[in-house]
Protein backbone atom coordinates (compact mmCIF):
# COMPACT_ATOMS: atom_id res chain seq x y z
CA UNK A 1 0.00 0.00 0.00
CA UNK A 2 0.79 3.72 -0.63
CA UNK A 3 0.56 6.05 1.74
CA UNK A 4 -0.34 9.74 1.32
CA UNK A 5 -0.66 12.67 4.41
CA UNK A 6 -3.91 14.02 4.56
CA UNK A 7 -3.70 17.81 4.08
CA UNK A 8 -2.00 19.68 6.61
CA UNK A 9 -2.71 16.65 9.25
CA UNK A 10 -0.42 14.19 10.89
CA UNK A 11 -2.30 11.08 9.50
CA UNK A 12 -0.43 9.34 6.73
CA UNK A 13 -3.79 7.37 4.90
CA UNK A 14 -3.63 4.76 2.57
CA UNK A 15 -4.43 5.34 -0.77
CA UNK A 16 -7.33 3.34 -1.40
CA UNK A 17 -9.64 3.35 1.43
CA UNK A 18 -12.62 1.42 2.77
CA UNK A 19 -16.34 3.12 2.31
CA UNK A 20 -18.44 0.90 4.50
CA UNK A 21 -21.28 1.98 3.24
CA UNK A 22 -22.64 -1.28 2.70
CA UNK A 23 -21.44 -3.20 5.34
CA UNK A 24 -24.53 -1.75 7.08
CA UNK A 25 -26.50 -3.55 5.13
CA UNK A 26 -30.34 -2.42 5.43
CA UNK A 27 -32.37 -1.53 2.23
CA UNK A 28 -29.87 0.75 0.79
CA UNK A 29 -27.38 -2.27 -0.20
CA UNK A 30 -28.99 -5.23 1.08
CA UNK A 31 -28.28 -7.96 3.48
CA UNK A 32 -24.43 -8.04 4.16
CA UNK A 33 -23.27 -11.11 7.08
CA UNK A 34 -21.08 -10.30 9.96
CA UNK A 35 -18.84 -12.92 8.58
CA UNK A 36 -18.40 -11.16 5.65
CA UNK A 37 -17.99 -8.09 6.89
CA UNK A 38 -15.24 -9.30 9.16
CA UNK A 39 -13.42 -10.66 6.20
CA UNK A 40 -13.82 -7.21 3.84
CA UNK A 41 -12.32 -5.32 6.77
CA UNK A 42 -9.86 -8.06 7.89
CA UNK A 43 -8.64 -7.96 4.55
CA UNK A 44 -8.31 -4.55 4.20
CA UNK A 45 -6.09 -4.13 7.19
CA UNK A 46 -3.98 -6.89 5.79
CA UNK A 47 -3.16 -4.87 2.43
CA UNK A 48 -2.71 -2.12 4.40
CA UNK A 49 -5.74 0.04 3.95
CA UNK A 50 -5.69 2.36 7.05
CA UNK A 51 -8.51 4.57 6.40
CA UNK A 52 -11.82 3.63 7.18
CA UNK A 53 -14.98 6.01 6.31
CA UNK A 54 -18.53 5.68 7.53
CA UNK A 55 -21.75 7.39 8.85
CA UNK A 56 -24.60 7.12 11.37
CA UNK A 57 -26.82 6.88 8.15
CA UNK A 58 -25.06 3.86 6.75
CA UNK A 59 -27.52 1.17 8.78
CA UNK A 60 -25.41 -0.62 10.95
CA UNK A 61 -21.96 0.29 9.74
CA UNK A 62 -21.16 1.67 13.46
CA UNK A 63 -21.72 -0.90 15.09
CA UNK A 64 -20.75 -3.57 12.60
CA UNK A 65 -17.43 -1.77 12.07
CA UNK A 66 -17.08 -0.90 16.40
CA UNK A 67 -17.06 -4.90 16.84
CA UNK A 68 -14.94 -5.67 14.61
CA UNK A 69 -12.42 -3.11 15.22
CA UNK A 70 -12.26 -4.11 18.94
CA UNK A 71 -8.58 -4.14 20.06
CA UNK A 72 -7.41 -2.66 16.54
CA UNK A 73 -8.33 0.70 16.86
CA UNK A 74 -4.51 1.83 17.09
CA UNK A 75 -4.20 0.73 13.57
CA UNK A 76 -6.60 2.50 11.71
CA UNK A 77 -7.92 6.02 11.27
CA UNK A 78 -11.90 6.05 11.41
CA UNK A 79 -13.92 9.04 9.61
CA UNK A 80 -17.55 9.43 10.50
CA UNK A 81 -20.05 11.93 9.77
CA UNK A 82 -22.98 14.32 11.15
CA UNK A 83 -25.78 15.46 9.94
CA UNK A 84 -28.17 13.35 8.19
CA UNK A 85 -31.11 12.14 10.58
CA UNK A 86 -33.70 9.53 9.53
CA UNK A 87 -37.30 10.42 9.91
CA UNK A 88 -39.70 7.70 9.07
CA UNK A 89 -38.81 6.69 4.99
CA UNK A 90 -37.15 10.74 4.68
CA UNK A 91 -33.79 11.74 5.44
CA UNK A 92 -33.42 14.84 6.96
CA UNK A 93 -30.51 17.89 7.06
CA UNK A 94 -29.82 18.08 10.92
CA UNK A 95 -26.40 20.26 12.02
CA UNK A 96 -28.02 22.00 14.73
CA UNK A 97 -25.52 21.85 18.04
CA UNK A 98 -27.62 19.47 19.95
CA UNK A 99 -28.27 16.98 17.43
CA UNK A 100 -24.17 17.05 15.87
CA UNK A 101 -22.82 16.12 19.79
CA UNK A 102 -25.77 13.84 20.27
CA UNK A 103 -24.54 12.24 17.05
CA UNK A 104 -21.04 12.08 18.14
CA UNK A 105 -21.45 10.76 21.17
CA UNK A 106 -23.69 7.79 19.65
CA UNK A 107 -21.08 7.59 17.42
CA UNK A 108 -17.90 7.15 19.65
CA UNK A 109 -20.07 4.49 21.16
CA UNK A 110 -21.12 2.68 18.41
CA UNK A 111 -17.41 2.62 17.16
CA UNK A 112 -16.20 1.50 20.76
CA UNK A 113 -13.54 4.57 20.59
CA UNK A 114 -12.91 7.25 22.59
CA UNK A 115 -12.29 9.89 19.53
CA UNK A 116 -12.62 10.25 15.66
CA UNK A 117 -9.81 10.63 13.99
CA UNK A 118 -11.65 12.98 11.02
CA UNK A 119 -15.78 13.72 12.04
CA UNK A 120 -17.02 14.97 8.54
CA UNK A 121 -19.86 17.14 8.04
CA UNK A 122 -22.07 15.05 5.41
CA UNK A 123 -24.08 17.79 3.88
CA UNK A 124 -24.62 21.17 4.92
CA UNK A 125 -27.82 22.00 6.55
CA UNK A 126 -29.13 25.33 5.01
CA UNK A 127 -31.30 25.90 7.54
CA UNK A 128 -27.82 26.54 9.78
CA UNK A 129 -25.09 28.60 9.56
CA UNK A 130 -21.89 27.27 8.36
CA UNK A 131 -20.47 29.18 11.27
CA UNK A 132 -22.54 27.87 14.06
CA UNK A 133 -21.67 24.56 12.70
CA UNK A 134 -17.91 24.76 12.79
CA UNK A 135 -17.63 26.60 16.79
CA UNK A 136 -20.02 23.15 17.38
CA UNK A 137 -17.30 21.12 16.16
CA UNK A 138 -14.15 23.22 16.95
CA UNK A 139 -15.73 22.93 20.36
CA UNK A 140 -15.37 18.81 20.02
CA UNK A 141 -11.70 19.07 18.85
CA UNK A 142 -11.27 20.75 22.00
CA UNK A 143 -12.64 18.49 24.03
CA UNK A 144 -10.44 15.56 22.48
CA UNK A 145 -13.87 13.90 20.97
CA UNK A 146 -12.66 14.58 17.43
CA UNK A 147 -8.59 15.10 15.75
CA UNK A 148 -9.51 16.80 12.50
CA UNK A 149 -12.88 18.23 11.11
CA UNK A 150 -13.95 17.59 7.40
CA UNK A 151 -16.80 18.32 5.09
CA UNK A 152 -18.32 16.34 2.48
CA UNK A 153 -20.67 17.13 -1.04
CA UNK A 154 -19.90 21.19 -0.52
CA UNK A 155 -20.64 23.69 -2.99
CA UNK A 156 -17.26 25.71 -4.34
CA UNK A 157 -18.17 28.57 -3.33
CA UNK A 158 -19.29 27.74 0.50
CA UNK A 159 -16.08 25.26 0.33
CA UNK A 160 -13.46 28.31 0.13
CA UNK A 161 -15.47 30.31 2.98
CA UNK A 162 -14.64 27.08 5.35
CA UNK A 163 -11.47 26.53 4.51
CA UNK A 164 -10.99 30.45 4.59
CA UNK A 165 -11.17 30.11 8.35
CA UNK A 166 -8.50 27.05 8.90
CA UNK A 167 -10.69 25.19 10.64
CA UNK A 168 -11.53 22.09 8.15
CA UNK A 169 -8.66 19.54 7.28
CA UNK A 170 -10.21 17.22 4.61
CA UNK A 171 -12.80 17.29 2.06
CA UNK A 172 -15.00 14.19 0.74
CA UNK A 173 -16.82 14.20 -2.72
CA UNK A 174 -17.80 12.15 -5.26
CA UNK A 175 -15.59 11.67 -8.18
CA UNK A 176 -15.16 9.38 -10.95
CA UNK A 177 -14.04 8.55 -14.60
CA UNK A 178 -18.45 8.76 -15.08
CA UNK A 179 -18.17 12.03 -13.51
CA UNK A 180 -14.86 13.54 -14.06
CA UNK A 181 -15.98 17.10 -13.61
CA UNK A 182 -17.96 16.77 -10.39
CA UNK A 183 -14.79 16.85 -8.32
CA UNK A 184 -12.60 19.29 -9.82
CA UNK A 185 -13.88 22.50 -8.46
CA UNK A 186 -13.60 20.69 -4.81
CA UNK A 187 -9.80 19.79 -6.09
CA UNK A 188 -8.53 23.10 -6.67
CA UNK A 189 -9.94 24.50 -3.69
CA UNK A 190 -7.99 21.27 -1.55
CA UNK A 191 -4.74 22.60 -3.56
CA UNK A 192 -5.42 26.22 -2.69
CA UNK A 193 -5.38 25.29 1.06
CA UNK A 194 -3.46 22.47 1.30
CA UNK A 195 -6.91 19.96 2.64
CA UNK A 196 -7.08 16.67 1.89
CA UNK A 197 -9.17 15.26 -0.54
CA UNK A 198 -10.75 11.79 -0.23
CA UNK A 199 -12.68 10.58 -3.56
CA UNK A 200 -15.86 8.58 -3.00
CA UNK A 201 -18.30 6.72 -5.49
CA UNK A 202 -14.57 5.64 -6.78
CA UNK A 203 -16.58 2.87 -9.06
CA UNK A 204 -19.97 4.43 -8.84
CA UNK A 205 -21.74 1.31 -6.75
CA UNK A 206 -20.31 -0.56 -9.03
CA UNK A 207 -20.57 -0.21 -12.34
CA UNK A 208 -17.40 0.65 -13.08
CA UNK A 209 -15.56 -2.82 -11.68
CA UNK A 210 -17.05 -4.12 -15.43
CA UNK A 211 -19.47 -6.49 -14.31
CA UNK A 212 -22.46 -5.32 -14.95
CA UNK A 213 -22.94 -6.08 -19.04
CA UNK A 214 -26.30 -6.20 -18.62
CA UNK A 215 -28.97 -3.89 -16.88
CA UNK A 216 -28.86 -5.19 -12.96
CA UNK A 217 -32.67 -5.95 -11.82
CA UNK A 218 -32.04 -4.04 -8.60
CA UNK A 219 -34.69 -3.69 -5.21
CA UNK A 220 -36.32 -0.08 -5.42
CA UNK A 221 -34.82 0.73 -2.61
CA UNK A 222 -31.35 -0.40 -3.94
CA UNK A 223 -28.71 2.84 -3.36
CA UNK A 224 -27.57 2.36 -6.79
CA UNK A 225 -31.19 3.43 -8.31
CA UNK A 226 -31.53 6.42 -6.41
CA UNK A 227 -27.91 7.26 -5.26
CA UNK A 228 -25.63 6.18 -8.59
CA UNK A 229 -28.49 6.73 -11.10
CA UNK A 230 -26.61 5.13 -13.53
CA UNK A 231 -28.14 1.62 -13.87
CA UNK A 232 -31.14 1.65 -15.17
CA UNK A 233 -32.32 2.40 -19.40
CA UNK A 234 -30.68 5.33 -20.97
CA UNK A 235 -28.39 5.72 -18.12
CA UNK A 236 -27.26 2.60 -17.98
CA UNK A 237 -26.54 2.30 -21.53
CA UNK A 238 -24.82 5.52 -21.67
CA UNK A 239 -22.13 4.58 -19.82
CA UNK A 240 -21.22 1.79 -21.71
CA UNK A 241 -18.97 3.21 -23.72
CA UNK A 242 -16.90 4.23 -20.67
CA UNK A 243 -17.16 1.25 -19.10
CA UNK A 244 -16.15 -0.54 -22.26
CA UNK A 245 -12.93 1.90 -22.45
CA UNK A 246 -11.82 1.23 -19.13
CA UNK A 247 -12.19 -2.75 -19.97
CA UNK A 248 -9.72 -2.35 -22.79
CA UNK A 249 -7.02 -0.42 -20.32
CA UNK A 250 -6.95 -3.30 -17.71
CA UNK A 251 -6.93 -5.69 -20.02
CA UNK A 252 -3.78 -3.85 -21.83
CA UNK A 253 -2.54 -3.31 -18.44
CA UNK A 254 -3.37 -6.81 -16.77
CA UNK A 255 -5.25 -5.67 -14.09
CA UNK A 256 -9.20 -5.51 -13.01
CA UNK A 257 -11.07 -2.93 -14.51
CA UNK A 258 -11.62 -1.56 -10.77
CA UNK A 259 -7.91 -0.85 -10.32
CA UNK A 260 -7.82 0.78 -13.30
CA UNK A 261 -11.11 3.10 -12.60
CA UNK A 262 -9.64 3.34 -8.70
CA UNK A 263 -5.92 4.47 -10.72
CA UNK A 264 -7.17 6.87 -12.42
CA UNK A 265 -8.53 8.82 -9.78
CA UNK A 266 -5.43 8.33 -7.71
CA UNK A 267 -3.25 9.89 -10.47
CA UNK A 268 -5.29 13.19 -10.05
CA UNK A 269 -3.35 16.28 -8.14
CA UNK A 270 -5.11 16.80 -4.94
CA UNK A 271 -6.32 13.38 -4.72
CA UNK A 272 -5.50 11.56 -1.06
CA UNK A 273 -7.96 8.84 -0.67
CA UNK A 274 -9.52 6.90 -2.92
CA UNK A 275 -13.02 5.20 -1.09
CA UNK A 276 -13.90 1.72 -2.58
CA UNK A 277 -16.83 0.15 -0.96
CA UNK A 278 -16.65 -3.70 -0.68
CA UNK A 279 -18.37 -6.77 0.65
CA UNK A 280 -15.74 -9.79 0.17
CA UNK A 281 -12.08 -9.95 0.97
CA UNK A 282 -11.42 -10.62 -2.86
CA UNK A 283 -13.16 -7.22 -3.39
CA UNK A 284 -11.47 -5.06 -1.02
CA UNK A 285 -7.77 -7.15 -1.88
CA UNK A 286 -8.59 -6.17 -5.22
CA UNK A 287 -9.54 -2.90 -4.62
CA UNK A 288 -6.18 -2.43 -3.11
CA UNK A 289 -3.90 -3.00 -5.44
CA UNK A 290 -4.81 -0.23 -7.44
CA UNK A 291 -2.46 1.91 -5.31
CA UNK A 292 -0.07 0.37 -7.16
CA UNK A 293 -1.10 0.71 -10.82
CA UNK A 294 0.60 3.18 -12.97
CA UNK A 295 -1.34 4.65 -15.61
CA UNK A 296 0.38 6.32 -18.82
CA UNK A 297 -0.40 9.71 -19.93
CA UNK A 298 -2.00 8.69 -22.86
CA UNK A 299 -4.60 6.40 -20.54
CA UNK A 300 -4.87 9.73 -18.20
CA UNK A 301 -6.21 11.77 -20.66
CA UNK A 302 -8.17 9.25 -22.82
CA UNK A 303 -10.04 7.85 -19.93
CA UNK A 304 -12.43 10.60 -18.82
CA UNK A 305 -13.25 11.66 -22.45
Amino acid sequence: MKYRLLGKTDLSVSAVGLGSWALGGGTDWGPTSFEDAQATVSAALDNGINFIDTAPIYGESENVLGRILAGKRNQIFLATKCGLVKNGSWTDHDLRPQTITAQLETSLQNLHTDYIDVYFIHYPDPNVPWQTVLETLAKCKQQGKIRFIGTCNTAPNLLREMAQTGLISCVQDEFSLLHPAKGQAALQICREYNLGFVAYGTLCGGILSGKYRQEPNLRRADARNYFYKCYKGACFTSVQNKVQQVREVAERQNISASETSTAWVLAQPGVTCALTGARSAAQIAQNARAAHVVLSPEELCTLPN
